[in-house]
């Protein structure tokens, strides 16, 4: 994890976001750590412990006496300062060292209604940290961190482009792995079994929770969405094969959808709808680009598959990957209120989105594809190699 390049982007994002400081206070991270402490430190804290990066480009670290050395010998902080019986004087004390002179501060903690990568501050920590400012100025200081956070999640560096780029092909070598064993009879379970033994034996990390990775279907009759592999489906000619496979290494992820079919020839129900996903995936790369809203990519895709006369699919055309699958910020999707307001924001350079869409074959089963993007300084290009043909089994 480059916290250091990490660490350096920040100053600049909590100086242009009009705060003077973002402040993460966390304690006992090993059971509840804010989402955003990895991008801090490594490993983790006991005490009530306050990472502080201010628009200066200063950077504090306030934390329990028995924590403090380790902190320090990470060399990512320019002050760690340890306390012994509380936190709320050294925290004060440093507060208005560094922001004298400031008349009316701005404080950014880590909470979010839209997005929980930026929901890291818990109700409880709230609460300690308005007490712990109580009868001080800057009680009324506290104002939400969610765009400092988003960015500092989202805007990858070059290290964190080149581990995704390895997630991803160790990704693709799992598909064609899959390709190779596959067999007419198979349940959905004896594939999942077999990819995730592949997994393990390679070391590799699971993108999103274990039981839902990959997400298989076969035929008509498979579970729809995030849905569990089945014992009693199996592959059968006339099938389409879909697999949703991300997997962790190197601290980064992939999230991948590719789509097989059962038989000699890919019959032409099947095909027509295999190129109105990938035309409703290039409508949506074609607008993607810096500055453009998530809500108009979607629209785009959403559009176009509807033009092929396919029912609208019911979930968002895209997301940011990163340290996890969904890495939070600008959502490529429609303006639904399950999504708040993460379609309303806008794409930036150095984010990396999914493109991810499918359709239902009448009595065949689903068809979905998913390709992983780069945004470029004018557009976005594939980091993925796009599934252009139907695999046969």
């Amino acid at each position: 994890m480059p916290i250091q390049e990490k660490l350096e982007q920040a100053a600049a994002i909590v100086r242009d976001s009009g705060a003077d400081v973002w402040l993460t206070i966390v304690r006992e991270t090993s059971e509840s750590a804010d989402p955003a402490l990895e991008f801090l430190l490594r490993g983790g804290l006991t005490w009530a412990s306050a990472l502080m990066v201010f628009a200066t480009g200063r950077r504090i670290a306030v934390v329990g006496n028995l924590d403090a050395e380790a902190v320090s010998a990470s060399g990512h902080w320019h002050q760690v300062v340890p306390y012994v019986e509380g936190i709320r004087q050294p925290l004060v004390e440093l507060l208005e060292k560094e922001l004298h002179g400031v008349s009316d501060p701005k404080i950014a903690v880590n909470y979010s209604v839209s997005d929980s990568k930026a929901d890291g501050l818990s109700h409880g920590m709230y609460l300690l940290l308005v007490e712990l400012l109580g009868g001080t100025r800057f009680r009324n200081s506290l104002v939400s961190a969610e765009p400092i956070v988003q960015a500092v999640r989202s805007r990858k560096t070059a290290t964190e482009i080149s581990k995704v780029k390895d997630a991803i092909r160790a990704t693709e070598e799992l598909f064609a792995s899959a390709s190779t064993q596959i067999k007419p009879g198979m349940s959905e379970q004896q594939i999942f079994n077999l990819v995730q033994d592949e997994m393990r034996a390679k070391g590799l990390g699971f993108a999103w929770d274990e039981a839902h990775n990959p997400i298989v279907n076969s035929g008509p009759d498979s579970m729809a969405g995030h849905g569990l592999p089945s014992a009693g489906i199996t592959v059968q000619p006339g099938h389409i094969v879909h697999m949703d496979l991300g997997v962790k290494t190197r601290g980064y992820c992939s999230d991948l959808q590719r789509c097989w079919f059962v038989g000699a020839a890919v019959p032409e129900d099947v095909e027509r709808a295999f190129r109105a996903v990938l035309e409703a995936i290039e409508s949506a790369k074609s607008v993607l680009a810096p500055g453009i809203e998530g809500w108009k990519v979607d629209a785009a895709a959403r559009a176009k598959i509807q033009e092929l006369r396919y029912e609208e699919y019911l979930h968002a055309t895209g997301h940011q990957v990163g340290r996890v699958a969904h890495d939070g910020g600008t959502l490529l999707g429609p303006k639904w209120p399950r999504y708040g307001t993460t379609p309303l924001q806008k794409v930036e350079q150095d984010q990396i989105y999914t493109l991810e869409l499918g359709v239902n074959v009448p009595g065949k089963g689903y068809l979905g594809i998913e390709e992983m993007v780069l945004i470029t300084r004018n557009g976005c290009e594939y980091l993925s190699a796009p599934q252009t043909e139907i695999w046969l089994i």
